[in-house]
């Protein structure tokens, strides 16, 4: 007997209920940061008025918060207030249900059941596949400013090509069209202001153009723009090996020439159909035995290793740590101290086991923790996390100590 089909409902309404579930997402992992318990006071009233302002469309989003983060490079953050943050939420669940089905499934970022390591072991898996007696070349490119320059006109007529709803259309321009940078406050130090180029900076964007880093439906609508690239090369010029990351993305083929043959399509598409640009210094074209810098990673044919830079970082952030204990000679250090050491080193680890790397962390155990050895330890021989030693964790009191669980992904 054949099954039936099912179909699923999307309710598209600026509900109670469908903005109490887009606040405890909101809410998941930030209980304890001050805006988040701030709203949680009186959440029952917040949401009420949100549903209000919606259900009315007299909504507008309220001033963020602007601050530089220098780790892997000087980024410009706006962090959006947590009321807006639950709007956020509320439209990526809106688009996601109709946009999700579009995507190819070489697209790996901000997608559930995707991510780094998804992207990594398919990699993997394409070089086992285009393997044998000719070596691939591989082609890697990333776009220009990408966040900066999306287009801002562009992105609204691919979602209002798809979406249908006026409540999600009014809702999806609203978040697009708003400029932060017209209501703001700045946090931080002023001096890592300097370190932003201009064309980095939502400050010198064009009119309608850039989306701020940092807001979670600018990862969703960065998905929603470039999916546009995805369709052209999985289904225009055909591509069968093909991944992407953000703007970061790879071509393999065996044939050189039709890599550069690609290459030279694929940036005048960028250029024509969503006004964007290669990056002209980050473009490689080169044997996939080399090994290919992707992600934090260096996969090659039989293994991965971990990109030099992300060692020397983990090398550094143990020196530091090291000083920062030296004057507890007499004395215990403080809990929050080992607490913080602990969730960088099990963060590093964690990206570190992904990888073919048992010497390196055992070489970095033996010859880089030194003092910090005293006061962590790892949780068995296979060198994947560490924990608070017994013995300082009996002296600080036990109950004291929060071993912080390992996290999924470091870059």
């Amino acid at each position: 007997m054949a099954r039936k089909k099912t179909s699923i409902k999307i309710e598209y309404e600026c509900g109670w209920q469908n903005l109490y579930d887009a606040y405890l997402k909101c809410r998941k992992g930030k209980k304890q940061s001050y805006y988040a318990v701030a709203f949680e006071t009186n959440y029952e009233s917040g949401l009420l008025k949100l549903e209000w302002e919606l259900q009315h469309k007299i909504y507008k989003p309220s001033r963020s918060i602007c601050f530089v983060v220098t780790e892997p490079t000087a980024r410009e953050i706006f962090a959006a207030n947590f009321r807006d943050r639950v709007v956020h939420h509320l439209l990526v669940d809106f688009l996601e249900p109709v946009f999700e089905p579009k995507f190819i499934c070489q697209s790996y970022a901000c997608r559930k059941c995707k991510g780094i390591h998804t992207s990594i072991n398919d990699l993997k898996k394409y070089l086992r596949q285009t393997g044998g007696k000719k070596t691939p070349y591989y082609l890697h490119l990333d776009i220009k400013s990408f966040f900066m320059s999306i287009n801002k006109q562009i992105l609204y007529a691919i979602i209002n090509k798809n979406i249908k709803n006026p409540k999600v259309l009014w809702l999806s321009k609203i978040i697009i069209f708003h400029n932060p940078t017209k209501n703001f406050i700045k946090k931080g130090d002023i001096l890592l202001w300097k370190k932003i180029p201009e064309n980095k900076s939502l400050f010198f964007a064009p009119a309608d153009t850039g989306l701020p880093i940092g807001n979670l439906t600018s990862q969703f609508f960065a998905n929603i723009y470039l999916n546009e690239l995805d369709q052209y090369i999985k289904h225009g010029l055909k591509a069968k090996y093909y991944l992407r990351y953000v703007d970061d993305f790879l071509l393999l083929n065996k044939n050189k020439k039709q890599l550069i043959i690609w290459k030279e399509k694929i940036e005048k598409f960028l250029n024509k159909r969503l006004l964007l640009q290669l990056n002209q210094k980050k473009q490689i074209i080169n044997l996939a035995n080399t090994g290919i810098d992707w992600l934090g990673y260096v996969v090659k044919p039989t293994n991965v290793i971990i990109r030099k830079r992300v060692v020397d970082n983990c090398k550094y952030k143990l020196k530091i740590f090291n000083q920062n204990l030296r004057p507890y000679h007499n004395s215990e250090p403080p809990k929050i101290l080992i607490e913080q050491m602990l969730s960088v080193i099990n963060s590093y680890y964690g990206h570190f086991k992904h990888a073919d790397s048992f010497k390196l962390r055992r070489h970095l155990h033996n010859n880089h923790f030194k003092k910090i050895a005293e006061y962590l330890e790892p949780k068995d021989d296979s060198l994947v996390c560490f924990a608070v030693k017994t013995k300082y964790a009996a002296k600080a009191g036990q109950a004291k100590i929060k071993n912080i669980p390992l996290p999924n992904e470091h870059t």
